[in-house]
């Protein structure tokens, strides 16, 4: 017997000398339970410090007097979102006892649309609306209202409306150099896409390689979609870092994070946050090397970077041209113009997809599948998405892709210019990141806000970014926009120290509180003020 193990057995049998048959069973039923317990402890995929740092401030406010300071902050929060989001005028609690007229719901309906002070219609919001344009909203709705009572969910009753869909989806997949094996679905939107992603992958790794813990690697800029999907679907999201100065994910932070139980590698193509593109190549090679899928975010930006090249603008490869990108979600309804709801994820294979749906075999009803987190679907918006494919065209997407980077590059060469204030990383499409290392970047949102520009604000490290849309394209915004910044900045420089003031103020504070929960607190406080009614008010009374 070696030296080492006479030792370990030598101590073991010191241990148990003279010990009665009970004490030595239970000895070693404790020990063997404490050590599985302690490895739990230490060994689980959140680490100890977020864990007890969540336990510290649970604790905390179980004591009456904290309790007591956050319920007030979150009343004093709740009725500011109340103040801001409410509108004025009366509202419906009730259905009226007689149907209204058409003419007049037509008139309420104009009405309604016409709330809020954002100039959109202007060019002066980043994002959120993508495409205007009277003579395309009126070929839309006319198509979705021959389409508005079809359902997909009946293929054998509505057919051409699954043929759309088919179509839809083969024509993205072959602007992202799909190989025919390629295939996807339509869904509402680039959180469905990366939701269904995450099931393909989750269940596909569950029944191939037995894993019952599943995480995804992603980066912190990757879209919070991925946190959504991962909450419904008992996945751990594994965050890894991002270069400060090009804002793209470390790629040697990723593989360290890599573990048995990861089921999927996220890339964006680009990131929401600054709009630069990760290296899809490397994180790919990460998938081969580790047998991993590995899955590029295109919601945002997919529609525009397929179009580059031939616009004239190099790209870095991103898609199914680089072996081990498995699967790409891209929105319709970003910069393909698309009414809102829809969306498309794409597999390199059919063996995925399989994974994504949802099939009952033992139902009194009969077998049920269904592709989606939907089991009815709105055919309206597939037709309507398919519709505006074949309206614009190769040619016509590649033109505004044009007028679109064109634009985004004529705005971050000018904003470069502008002292006290810098752009994160190298844009890839149409996202401007925009900080300062002389002034609250804040403050700048607040100012543009008075002058009805409506910004995306960042945080970690604070900032705020631009979206260019084909709305700025449009003769004069894209100048208004660099002026009006250009303005603001000095007019801030004058007093750059001045504190941040009004809704652009929270963000500032929610970076510094260490408790997340309180945040969370806040942004439900947000969401429930869009619900509110003036029976809502009552009911708190």
């Amino acid at each position: 017997m070696e030296p080492h193990v006479r030792l370990v057995t030598g101590s073991i049998d010191r241990v148990f000398t003279g010990r009665q048959p009970w004490q030595i069973v239970a000895i070693t039923t404790t020990t063997v339970l404490g050590t599985i317990w302690l490895w739990q402890v230490l060994f689980q995929e959140e680490s100890v410090y977020q864990r007890a740092k969540k336990k510290v401030f649970k604790l905390a406010r179980l004591i009456p007097a904290v309790r007591r300071r956050v319920d007030a902050e979150i009343e004093k929060i709740n009725d500011g979102f109340v103040k801001d989001i409410s509108q004025k005028g009366n509202y419906y609690a009730e259905l009226p006892n007689d149907g209204i007229g058409h003419g007049e719901i037509l008139k309420k309906v104009d009405d309604y649309l016409e709330l809020g002070h954002y100039r959109w219609k202007e060019g002066f919001i980043s994002g959120a609306v993508y495409y205007y344009n009277p003579e395309l909203i009126k070929l839309v709705t006319e198509v979705y209202g021959k389409a508005s009572y079809t359902n997909p969910l009946h293929p054998d009753v509505f057919p051409g409306v699954c043929k759309m869909e088919a179509e839809v989806v083969r024509m993205t997949a072959n602007l992202f150099h799909g190989s025919p094996s390629a295939c996807g679905t339509m869904t509402t939107g680039g959180t469905e896409s990366i939701m269904m992603a995450c099931k393909a992958y989750r269940d596909y790794a569950h029944e191939n390689r037995g894993i019952t813990k599943p995480n995804m690697v992603l980066p912190v800029t990757a879209h919070t979609g991925f946190d959504k999907a991962a909450k419904y679907l008992g996945i751990f999201t594994k965050v890894v870092p991002v270069h400060a100065d090009s804002t793209e994910v470390n790629i040697a932070a990723m593989e360290r994070a890599i573990n048995r139980n990861t089921v999927m590698l996220v890339g964006s193509a680009p990131n929401f946050p600054y709009g630069t593109m990760d290296d899809i190549e490397a994180i790919a090679k990460l998938g081969r090397k580790y047998n991993i899928p590995v899955h590029v975010d295109a919601c945002l930006g997919g529609f525009l970077i397929i179009f580059m090249k031939r616009a004239g603008y190099p790209v870095r490869p991103f898609d199914f041209s680089i072996p081990g990108v498995t699967s790409i979600s891209a929105d319709t309804h970003k910069y393909g113009y698309t009414p809102k709801g829809s969306s498309v994820i794409l597999y390199s294979k059919k063996v995925y997809r399989h994974y994504q749906y949802t099939v009952t075999t033992d139902w009194p009803g009969g077998v049920y599948g269904s592709p989606t987190v939907n089991g009815s679907r709105a055919g309206g918006i597939i037709a309507a998405t398919w519709a505006t494919m074949m309206n614009f065209g190769l040619d016509g997407y590649v033109e505004a892709t044009k007028r679109i980077i064109d634009t985004t590059r004529y705005i971050e060469q000018q904003l470069r210019a502008i002292k006290n204030i810098f752009i994160f990383g190298t844009p890839a499409t149409s996202v401007i990141g925009i900080g300062s290392r002389d002034f609250d970047i804040y403050l700048l949102g607040g100012e543009l806000n008075s002058l009805g520009w409506n910004l995306n604000s960042l945080q970690f490290p604070s900032g705020i970014h631009i979206c260019v849309t084909y709305m700025h394209t449009e003769n004069g915004v894209a100048e208004k926009f660099i002026e009006h910044v250009r303005a603001k900045v000095a007019l801030i420089m004058q007093n750059p120290t001045k504190p941040v003031e009004g809704k652009m103020a929270i963000y500032g504070v929610a970076q510094s509180v260490p408790d997340r929960e309180l945040i969370g607190d806040f942004t439900r406080c947000f969401i429930d003020s869009m619900y509110y009614t003036p029976v809502d008010k009552q009911a708190t009374k």
